[in-house]
Formats: C-alpha cells, sequence, structure tokens
C-alpha cells in the first residue's frame, strides 16, 4: 500500500488525476444536467414561491462548492505550511478561480430569488454579507498568488490568508444559526440534524443536482491543478536551461 504522501508527488499526482479524470467528468455533467433537466422541467411551481423556487437547483449546488471549496483551500493550505507539499499548494491556486466562479454564481442566484420574494436586488443580512466578504477572501487569495513570483513564498502567504478567510466560509455556511435575524432563510437541506423543509419532489432533483456540481468542481479543479503542476516544470526547465 502506498503512504497517502506519496499521492502528492507530482508524477504519481498526474498519473492517477488522468486516470480519474473522464470518470469525474461524466459523472459531473451526467448528473449535473439530470438534475438541472429534471428540475426545471419536471417539477411543478412551490405553491409559495411560484416557479422562483426553481432556482434552488443552480444556486443551492454553487453556494454550498463556494464554501467547500473554500475549506479545500483550508486544507490544502495547512498541508503546504506542514508537510511542504509542493501539489497541494498548486491544488489550493488551482481550486480558488473555481470557488470564486461558485461564489459569484451564488450570488447572482440569490439575487434574481430575492428580488421577487424580497422586493431588493441585495439586502446586507448577515449570511448574503459574510459571503459576500468570502467572495473578497478569493479575489484577494488570486491576486496574492499573482503578485508575488516567488513560488514558496507565494504559497506561504496565500496559505495564512487561506486560513484566515475560512472563518468567513464558516460564518457564510451557519450565519443564519449565529444570528436569529435576516431575510435569508435557514438551511434547507441540514446534513447534521437531517430535518430538511424541502420536499421530496424538488429534493431530489437537487440532490442529484448537488452531487453533479461535487464532480464538476472536482473535475475542474484537478485539470486546472495537473496545468499548474505542467506549468512549474517548464519554469523549472527553464531555470535549468
Amino acid at each position: 500500500m502506498r503512504s497517502l504522501w506519496e499521492y502528492a508527488n507530482p508524477r504519481l499526482f498526474m498519473n492517477w488525476t488522468g486516470k480519474a479524470l473522464p470518470w469525474l467528468w461524466v459523472l459531473g455533467l451526467g448528473l449535473t444536467g439530470l438534475g438541472l433537466v429534471w428540475g426545471f422541467f419536471f417539477t411543478g411551481d412551490d405553491f409559495r414561491m411560484g416557479s422562483t423556487v426553481k432556482i434552488i437547483y443552480i444556486h443551492v449546488p454553487a453556494a454550498l462548492m463556494a464554501i467547500n471549496g473554500y475549506f479545500l483551500m483550508f486544507v490544502a493550505a495547512l498541508i503546504w505550511l506542514i508537510r511542504r507539499q509542493p501539489v497541494t499548494a498548486l491544488v489550493g491556486r488551482a481550486a480558488a478561480p473555481v470557488g470564486l466562479t461558485m461564489t459569484v454564481i451564488g450570488l447572482v442566484t440569490g439575487a434574481i430569488w430575492g428580488q421577487p420574494m424580497w422586493g431588493t436586488w441585495w439586502a446586507w443580512d448577515p449570511r448574503l454579507t459574510s459571503f459576500l466578504v468570502l467572495a473578497l477572501f478569493y479575489l484577494g487569495y488570486i491576486a496574492l498568488w499573482e503578485a508575488i513570483s516567488d513560488p514558496e513564498l507565494a504559497a506561504d502567504l496565500t496559505s495564512m490568508l487561506a486560513i484566515v478567510g475560512s472563518v468567513f466560509a464558516v460564518l457564510s455556511r451557519y450565519a443564519a444559526r449565529f444570528w436569529n435575524q435576516g431575510l435569508h432563510q435557514g438551511t434547507s437541506v441540514p446534513v447534521a440534524t437531517g430535518n430538511r423543509t424541502v420536499d421530496d419532489v424538488f429534493f431530489i432533483p437537487l440532490a442529484i443536482s448537488m452531487v453533479g456540481f461535487f464532480f464538476l468542481f472536482v473535475a475542474i479543479t484537478l485539470v486546472r491543478a495537473r496545468t499548474e503542476v505542467r506549468a512549474r516544470r517548464v519554469k523549472v526547465l527553464e531555470a535549468k536551461g
């Protein structure tokens, strides 16, 4: 049995990710497509929200991956700072633009849903505000990588930023529980308690879409990480030449 850390070796990383990616793309695209088609075309309207309820098939999975994407960066940052595994730092760097995209999708779809429900595109609700701050941390993380030419120094500083920013990932996930006030509703699918408020008619395609978004996030992140590994190899060869 190989040590878990051996799979972070660049050569082994490129090997196993190359084999896993076709399956990840099939699962990601297939399940996301199934969930969205099922949700948008084969479910009815909600008795209170009407057709706007269908935004959950995009909003909830995107918001979930925005938060979990930052947790991936948090874990990658810890591993880099403790073990100095170069691939983990590159995985964190690769995940950031994907997570930012998910955050923007979550904010935009939330605004589209909020306008007819709340009568406004934006409110300084605790969860919305913490989610906006999370997007700013994503932007800062990406900008910091681009601003520093020394790869190890960039990895060190962005890892510390990722650890600090994880606080806002937690806040955006649990803001509705921390504060009793605010427009944003509570979590519809609480994993810890299992007391979901979404009917099976909406929950089944939502769950499929959530799983599909997860596999898509992993696939895109791995593609970007493989690109980062190749770029690092090119820089090493150029330095030697």
